[in-house]
C-alpha cells in the first residue's frame, strides 16, 4: 500500500479507532481530548510537545505490533516515544507509540549481559548491575533511555576505553512494518541489526535490546567548575592537555550558563562557569596525576573530583535532572586547533550576552574509533571530539537561540567532520545523511525501503 501525507490523510473517525485498538492492546489508547493524553507525551524537551492524532501506551512488543498494524491498515504514520529525550513526532495523520510502561529488565551476572525492555532507563540498569560489580556503557545522564541512547551510537563517558555502547549489543527485538516482532542479531537479520545499530530510525520499532556488560564498580572522576572570566585560559590548556590521556581517561569540557537556580551550590548560582568533566578507571592516584596539570588552569568556584561508584556518575557531568525548554546542534571536530578554541570564544564566549546554556566539546578517539564486536552504522568514529551547542528558547533572549547554535556550529565549520547521530540535534534532514559514508548512506537508504517500503516509520535524512 501506498501512504499518504498527514496532510492529505483523513483518519478514521476517532470514536471507532479507539474502540478498534482498545480491543487488541492492553496499555491505554489515547486521543487529543482525553485529560491523559499530554502526560502520556510529555518528555524531558518542554520547548516541543507532540500532538499526534493518537496514542498507543503500549505495555508489550505484542501491543506494539497490534499498533503498527492498525496504523498500516489506516494508513497512518508511526512514531515512537520512550523517555521522551528523543524527537519530536506529532501531525494529523500519525500514531504514537509510547514504550514507557515496557520496564523488563533482565541481569544476567555470570553471562555478564542485559536484557531491558523499551522503556528502561539507564538509572535501572545501574541499581540492578552495581551490586555484581557489572555496569553498561551509560551516558552523562542516567535518566535517558537505554534504547534510544544505544540506537543513537550511546556515547558514553567510558566510551574511550570500552567503545560506543552500541558496540556491546547482541541481541535486538524489534516490530517490523508489517507488524511483526522479530529478534535480529549478527546472524539473523544481520542488514537490519546494522542499520538500527546507529541509524537508529526508520526500520522499525525496537521493543527490547540485549547488552554485554563490563566489569566496573567504581571510577575516579567528577567535575572542576572554573571562573567564566578565564574561559580563555581554561579551553587552550585543556586543548593541549586533552589529547595525551590514555585510553582509561574520558573528558569534555563545557562553557555552562547557569540560572540562578537554589537547587544549585551557591557558588554556581547565576554564573557563567568552565566545567571540565573527568573519568578514569584505572588506579585513583594515577588518575589524580593525570589530572593534575588542569587543577590550576584557572580560579576554581567549586569541584568534586573523587573515587565513586559507577552508578553515581551523574556528578562527573551534573546534566540538569528535569524537563527544560532546549534546542540542541552539534557536529563532529577533526581537530581542536588554537583557531578553533577562538572562534568558539568570539561567539559563545562569556563575554556575549547569549541564550545558550551549554557548549560542550568531548574527547573522542581510543576505542570509539572502532566497532568492538560486530559492524554497524554508528556515525562518528572518525571524529577526534564531538561539539554540542544547546540553546535555550525561552527568556529574554529565547528568540535568538536558533541564530545563537548556528553561530557555534559556523565557528567550527572549519574543523567539522560527521559527528554522533545522538548529537546531532536540530541538523537540517538534508545534512544528516553526511554524517554517514556514501555507501553507508547507500546501505542504511536500501534496508530502509527494503524493510518499510511506504516509508510508514518516521525517517530522518
Amino acid at each position: 500500500m501506498s501512504l499518504t501525507t498527514p496532510e492529505e490523510h483523513t483518519p478514521p473517525s476517532t470514536t471507532a479507532a479507539v474502540a478498534q485498538l482498545d480491543a487488541v492492546v492492553a496499555g491505554p489508547v489515547l486521543t487529543p481530548d482525553d485529560a491523559d493524553f499530554a502526560a502520556e507525551l510529555a518528555g524531558f524537551n518542554v520547548a516541543g510537545v507532540p500532538v499526534p492524532a493518537l496514542v498507543v501506551g503500549a505495555t508489550s512488543a505484542a501491543d506494539v505490533a497490534e499498533a503498527v498494524r492498525y496504523a498500516r491498515a489506516n494508513g497512518m504514520r508511526v512514531g515512537v516515544r520512550a523517555t521522551g529525550h528523543g524527537p519530536v513526532i506529532d501531525g494529523q495523520g500519525y500514531l504514537t507509540i509510547t514504550t514507557s510502561r515496557m520496564t523488563d529488565l533482565h541481569v544476567d551476572s555470570v553471562a555478564k549481559t542485559a536484557r531491558v525492555g523499551a522503556g528502561v532507563r539507564w538509572r535501572d540498569v545501574l541499581a540492578a548491575t552495581a551490586p555484581h560489580g557489572l555496569t553498561g556503557l551509560v551516558g552523562s545522564s542516567s535518566s535517558v533511555g537505554v534504547v534510544g541512547y544505544t540506537l543513537g551510537g550511546g556515547l558514553s563517558p567510558l566510551g574511550r576505553q570500552f567503545g560506543f555502547a552500541a558496540d556491546r549489543v547482541r541481541r535486538i527485538e524489534v516490530v517490523t512494518a508489517d507488524g511483526t516482532i522479530r529478534t535480529v542479531d549478527a546472524g539473523a537479520g544481520s542488514d537490519l541489526f546494522w542499520a538500527l545499530l546507529g541509524g537508529r530510525d526508520g526500520c522499525g520499532i525496537v521493543t527490547a535490546i540485549e547488552f554485554d556488560l563490563v566489569e566496573l564498580a567504581t571510577i575516579y572522576g567528577g567535575g572542576i567548575f572554573f571562573a567564566g572570566a578565564a574561559a580563555a585560559e581554561v579551553l587552550h590548556a585543556w586543548r593541549e592537555w586533552a589529547p595525551s590521556l590514555p585510553d582509561a581517561a574520558g573528558t569534555s569540557i563545557a562553557i555552562l550558563r547557569l540560572p540562578p537556580d537554589p537547587t544549585l551550590p551557591p557558588p554556581l548560582q547565576g554564573q557563567t562557569a568552565v566545567h571540565l568533566r573527568f573519568t578514569y578507571t584505572g588506579d585513583p592516584a594515577v588518575g589524580a596525576q593525570l589530572l593534575a596539570p588542569m587543577r590550576d588552569a584557572g580560579p576554581v568556584l567549586l569541584q568534586n573530583v573523587d573515587v565513586m561508584p559507577v552508578a553515581a556518575m551523574d556528578a562527573v557531568h551534573m546534566d540538569p535532572p528535569g524537563p527544560l525548554p532546549s534546542m540542541e546542534r552539534g557536529c563532529g571536530l577533526a581537530d581542536l586547533p588554537a583557531q578553533a578554541v577562538d572562534a568558539l570564544l568570539a561567539v559563545a564566549g562569556p563575554q556575549v550576552p547569549s541564550p545558550l546554556a551549554i557548549i560542550e566539546i568531548r574527547l573522542l578517539g581510543g576505542e570509539l574509533v572502532r566497532p568492538q564486536g560486530v559492524e554497524n552504522a554508528v556515525t562518528g568514529r572518525g571524529a577526534a571530539y564531538g561539539l554540542l551547542a544547546v540553546g535555550v528558547p525561552a527568556g529574554p533572549l529565547g528568540d535568538q537561540a536558533p541564530a545563537h547554535v548556528a553561530a557555534v556550529n559556523g565557528a567550527v565549520a572549519p574543523w567539522a567532520t560527521s559527528g554522533v547521530l545522538n548529537f546531532a540535534g536540530q541538523t537540517p534532514a538534508a545534512e544528516l545523511s553526511t554524517l554517514w559514508s556514501a555507501d553507508d548512506w547507500s546501505r542504511l537508504a536500501e534496508i530502509r525501503r527494503r524493510h518499510d517500503p511506504d516509508g510508514m516509520f518516521t525517517r530522518i535524512g
